[in-house]
């Protein structure tokens, strides 16, 4: 589900005489060397490289690449990492080469951060969750922004996720929309086919597409009209899970600006975590930060936070059982 359009430059396959310094490079890294090093191999400049990566569909500036290359920035966002799989194929390199490599900068990343989803899980969980989209003929922000959204979660007597209850406020930014497409990343181990999605106010549930590997789940929940430009929709649902074991976190990422967004995590009392607490993100690569320790409320049985305008990244909040 993550390949490279196929109108993209031709495929070659990977050069049968690579350079030892290349060859070296993808061995071990790091990610900036060996895609400095393929360039180089390849004697490609950059605008002839930001050309090819735009017939693939793909769209990156030199100034980008030129940082990639020097180790000044690193890809993150999930445009920037189909972009390093075009790479891939247009340097004729090895597939999964240059994936691993920024795999392994994360793996060493995480070593010094709250544990979390691996930076590979989430990369494979976004293409696949392109593709699902795509299956749904979704427009990138379904014409829709969020005036407020609260979630609602719910962890077990067992520790595991049991499910999640959202009530959310949009606002329509085109004529004609009469549907959200909502989304739910079960914990490692989750089985997607299982569970069970409630439309519960102003909606009803459409089109149910999963992929099992990853435990993306997309729902398709219908209104009953359409929305004009300016208008406001308010609807309920949510998502019945239960099928991983421990649960630890739960993120939630925003690929657009949006209004207010709270989050609640709801434990049974006689299963509460030792502390908890909130992070942010730039991105699924980036280093957590604002890390902050939330207090347990509701006769010790909840924890929340509450951001008044969400900007584009991850927010999550964290526990720990001991």
């Amino acid at each position: 589900m993550r390949n490279v359009t196929p109108h993209a430059t031709p495929h070659p396959t990977p050069l049968d005489d690579t350079p030892a310094d290349l060859a070296t490079a993808l061995r071990t890294g790091p990610f900036h060397v060996a895609l400095r090093a393929a360039i180089a191999a390849r004697r490609l400049p950059l605008q002839r490289v930001r050309h090819h990566l735009a017939r693939a569909g793909v769209h990156v500036g030199v100034t980008s690449l030129s940082y990639w290359q020097q180790g000044a920035r690193r890809p993150q966002r999930a445009e920037s990492l189909r972009a390093v799989r075009a790479l891939e194929e247009i340097l004729r390199l090895p597939d999964e080469s240059l994936i691993r490599l920024l795999a392994q900068a994360e793996e060493r990343i995480n070593a010094e951060r709250p544990a979390a989803r691996s930076y590979r899980s989430l990369v494979e969980a976004s293409d696949v969750l392109q593709s699902l989209l795509a299956d749904l003929e979704s427009p990138l922000d379904g014409g829709l922004h969020t005036v407020g959204h609260h979630e609602r979660i719910r962890i077990g007597a067992h520790r595991e996720l049991l499910g999640r209850d959202s009530q959310h406020v949009v606002r329509a930014h085109t004529d004609g929309i009469d549907r959200y497409l909502a989304i739910h990343h079960g914990d490692p181990g989750c089985a997607p086919e299982r569970m069970e999605v409630r439309a519960l106010e102003n909606c009803r549930t459409g089109r149910v597409r999963w992929h099992h590997d990853t435990g993306v789940l997309v729902a398709e929940l219908l209104f009953d009209a359409r929305l004009r430009t300016g208008d406001t929709h308010l609807f309920c649902y949510g998502f019945e899970d239960g099928t991983a074991g421990v649960s630890a976190e739960y993120v939630r990422g925003f690929s657009f600006a949006g209004g207010q967004y709270a989050l609640q995590v709801r434990f049974t009392e006689d299963t509460l975590p030792v502390r908890c607490h909130r992070f942010t993100q730039r991105s699924a690569a980036a280093p957590r930060l604002g890390l902050r320790e939330l207090t347990l409320s509701g006769s010790h049985r909840s924890v929340h936070l509450v951001e008044p305008q969400v900007r584009a990244g991850i927010i999550g909040i964290g526990w720990d059982w001991e």
